[in-house]
């Protein structure tokens, strides 16, 4: 309980402060149209409908104030930059943020729909007061014509009998209302993970669709973080405008550029430098190609280490965008220069608070191992130069993979660690397993010939590759019983699903008594 209190306690006590308040402002803004004097005539011709519109417009102004919030980035990044003095709890919040800017979509969706469906009603019930439909007194309400300090209170001045979808797409109030709820059908939409996830573009075209519907928002909530979200597209441009290199480096005497690295298992490693870039481990950057979009961003974790001259990215074919810029990469003649390269960032992650736990567990999906790559770079450079800040003591490295050739651009990084850890006698200090989730029977046949070679046949590396899924009991179990009373950092970047798995299994193993053995869950978002 303990574990699962400083794990969920700051995120649950936020959700329920948001539902508290969301659940306040209906009550109140309900019972407000629904027992005013104010309304007792409006009342009279639509009932309770009044009162079902009004109180979830009132909730969809404050969640569409909140919105925007969770996305901006640089907020965010900064806010979390100022909470480095303080607990690893607050922190782990800032890493919450698109979980967070779902939920408020999702109160909008709920909030939108019954907003709609009352005025809807509201409509109806107008026309058939105008129609003289119900009783004399409704008839008399719908006459009344504008007076000096009130309006008419039956907006539908004809007597004309007319459907009420016709009034909703001939007044100014109806039909901005359809325009703003099919942007936001839209954007709900397109959100879907299998669209998000197959077809980015479409996601990233359709959800700019939010400036049409807060066009159509009540100005005075949305004014703040619409100034806020403009301040952070500007930022964006300055960024876009500054001079982002290629990078040159020396190699065997001769200068080449190695800042485009092809990869069989079509992986693409950009080695880029810009003027005044700082960056962080397991931090991350929007990439902006205008050879291939001018609007589209996508984000990339880097896999440098902030201890070198240079930030890299490695970008796996994944979709149109990305085929059509390892397609531009591949076409380049020997020695030049890519094309134009907008850099946003560096942004704050999860993987920033590694080095603040006594133990870490790393777990990457596929090229899900990109943040590892940083913070494994820079432990190497930090044994290297006997950095006395580092606190970490013990590091378990898990990597899973389909295929033989994804582990390719990474083994040279854990050879370079092998060889450190054992000049230095710190062989307990990494330990990693690479896990291959899919494999050929002749793939099966060649690792059996050399099973008993001193390196392994797939990566060359002292380790062998483990062959199916890690077993998690085992290796938590055997985590917690080499490091008793330890604080442990479990960092994934990957799909969902394992997510669930290790959060459940990090709360499993985590002891009661606060002097034993705590798993403390961390996840990367994009």
């Amino acid at each position: 309980m303990g574990n699962k209190i400083v794990n969920y306690g700051v995120p649950s006590f936020i959700i329920v402060v948001w539902m508290g308040i969301n659940i306040f402002l209906f009550v109140w803004y309900y019972l407000f149209y629904d027992r005013g004097d104010n309304f007792f005539y409006t009342r009279h011709l639509l009932g309770s409908a009044l009162a079902w519109a009004r109180a979830p417009a009132a909730v969809l102004n404050f969640n569409c104030m909140l919105i925007l919030l969770p996305v901006c980035r640089n907020l965010l990044s900064l806010i979390r930059g100022s909470l480095m003095c303080c607990s690893r709890t607050m922190r782990r919040q800032m890493d919450r943020n698109l979980t967070f800017h779902k939920l408020v979509a999702y109160m909008i969706a709920l909030m939108t729909a019954i907003h709609m469906v009352a005025h809807l009603l509201n409509v109806e019930w107008y026309n058939n007061s105008r129609q003289g439909v119900y009783d004399e007194l409704s008839t008399t309400l719908s006459d009344l014509a504008d007076m000096e300090n009130t309006t008419y209170l039956n907006p539908i001045r004809t007597t004309n009998l007319q459907i009420p979808l016709y009034f909703a797409f001939t007044s100014i109030a109806g039909l901005t209302g359809i325009i703003i709820t099919l942007a936001l059908i839209l954007m709900i939409t397109s959100s879907m993970e299998v669209i998000r996830r197959s077809y980015f573009e479409v996601f990233w075209y359709t959800h700019h669709l939010f400036v049409i519907f807060f066009a159509g928002l009540t100005w005075m909530w949305v004014l703040g973080p619409m100034i806020i979200y403009a301040a952070e597209r500007l930022l964006r441009l300055i960024r876009y405008v500054q001079n982002v290199q290629y990078r040159k480096v020396k190699c065997d005497n001769l200068v080449n550029l190695r800042c485009i690295v092809m990869r069989p298992s079509k992986v693409l490693e950009l080695q880029l430098v810009k003027k005044g870039f700082k960056m962080e481990v397991g931090q991350y950057i929007f990439l902006n190609c205008p050879a291939i979009s001018q609007l589209e961003w996508h984000p990339f974790t880097m896999t440098s280490a902030p201890e070198e001259d240079f930030f890299s990215v490695h970008i796996r074919s994944a979709g149109d965008w990305t085929d059509k810029l390892i397609e531009i990469m591949q076409k380049l003649p020997e020695g030049a220069q890519g094309p134009k390269m907008g850099v946003d960032g560096p942004f704050g992650t999860a993987s920033e608070d590694v080095f603040d736990y006594e133990v870490s567990m790393l777990v990457g999906a596929g090229i899900g191992v990109t943040p590892f790559a940083s913070i494994l770079k820079s432990i190497w450079y930090r044994f290297k130069d006997n950095d006395p800040k580092l606190r970490t003591r013990k590091i378990y490295f898990y990597w899973l993979c389909r295929e033989t050739h994804a582990f390719e651009w990474f083994a040279d990084l854990l050879q370079l660690l092998e060889k450190e850890m054992e000049q230095r006698g710190l062989w307990d200090f990494l330990t990693y397993k690479l896990f291959l989730t899919g494999w050929d029977q002749s793939h099966a046949d060649h690792v059996m010939v050399h099973f008993d070679e001193d390196t392994d046949v797939v990566t060359g590396l002292k380790q062998k590759t483990h062959y199916g899924r890690p077993s998690w009991d085992k290796e938590f179990e055997q985590v917690r019983r080499d490091n008793p009373a330890s604080v442990v950092g479990m960092f994934l970047c990957g799909p969902a699903a394992l997510a669930n798995v290790l959060e459940k299994k990090c709360g499993k193993y985590s002891d009661v008594d606060p002097r034993r053995t705590k798993f403390y869950f961390n996840k990367e978002n994009f």
